[in-house]
Order: C-alpha cells, then structure tokens, then sequence
C-alpha cells in the first residue's frame, strides 16, 4: 500500500471537472459538487467545471479543448459511463486518448465491488492520456465519484505518494512529441 512521503512538497495540479448530463444544472450537480470540493480540499485548483449533454461530439471537443489548454492539467468528467443508450463519455473520451490507462477501470471496479457488489459490473469508467493531460471519465453518482478520488485518484494526483503517482510522469506524458 502507498503511502505519502511528507518530507516532499506538495504539488497542486490544475484539474478541470465536466458533469455530462441531459438533466442536471450547476443547481442540483451532486457529483460535480463532490469532486470540486474533494478537487479543492486536498489542495489543488478547479481550473474549470462545465456541465454538457450526453452528446459524443460535444463531450469529445470539450476533451479536446482542454487538452490544448496550457492552464489544464486533468480532466475529470462525471456521468455517461454506463449501458445506456445515451451513455457516450466513454467512447467519447476513446476519441481523444493517446493511451489507455486500462488499470484505471479495473482498480475502480474492485472498489466499487467492496461497495456495491457485482452491480459494478455496469460501469464503464476509463482513464487516458492526450498531449499531456490525464483524463478520467467516473460514473454519475456521488458515491462512485467519492470513491474514484478517495481511493485512486487522490493519492495518484499527489505528488508525495510513493511509490508513485501520476504527477512525477506529467511532464513526460508528451515526451514523443518534443522529440519530433
């Protein structure tokens, strides 16, 4: 188990958080509001929070506009990772990775085992990597979204855990395309 080195100091990275959704309004985002106040307890900065539709084209240019943004460094997007037919994040977010962080999905589904058994199964969460940035896509609830930061991604944005974190590698993430 890792664990936080405190004679490091830490990093605050700037993350982006995107709620899909047909229904919800910055008034009732329970899972936005979760992650921004998980986002900005722990010490690191909302760079910028949207809320769009469970359409693939937007959800993908919205990806894609924050991957260019130099001010950003992570993307968390909430909703439209289940079996629906309108749940689009995922292949939306496929679109734009460079790579797959594939461990992502299958670390969120052992914790959401502990909690809500094979119900699990119905998940689709999925984490990448494009021109630098790291993006997450979680599910819509808040429960999902508290475990998503509490067990991976909180420890995994802190530049102090050991024996690694995503952090340490963000600026190599580019790496192939500096080298052309």
């Amino acid at each position: 188990m890792g664990q936080i080195d405190k004679t490091i100091d830490f990093i605050a990275i700037r993350i982006a958080v995107l709620t899909v959704s047909d229904t919800r309004s910055m008034d009732d985002d329970r899972s936005g509001d979760v992650l921004v106040s998980r986002i900005v307890k722990s010490g690191h900065i909302l760079a910028d929070r949207i809320i769009i539709q469970d359409e693939r084209d937007q959800i993908s240019w919205q990806l894609r506009t924050w991957c260019d943004d130099p001010q950003i460094d992570v993307v968390i997007s909430t909703g439209g990772t289940g079996l629906t037919g309108r749940d689009v994040t995922v292949e939306a977010h496929r679109d734009v990775y460079e790579k797959e962080i594939d461990a992502f999905g299958t670390i969120f589904t052992i914790i959401s085992m502990q909690k809500i058994g094979t119900s699990a199964v119905q998940s689709r969460a999925t984490g990448g990597v494009c021109k630098g940035k790291y993006l997450f896509a979680l599910p819509g609830s808040p429960g999902a979204c508290k475990d998503a930061w509490d067990e991976i991604l909180e420890p995994q944005l802190d530049y102090r855990h050991r024996p690694c974190n995503f952090v340490e590698i963000l600026p190599r993430l580019d790496e192939h395309q500096r080298r052309k």
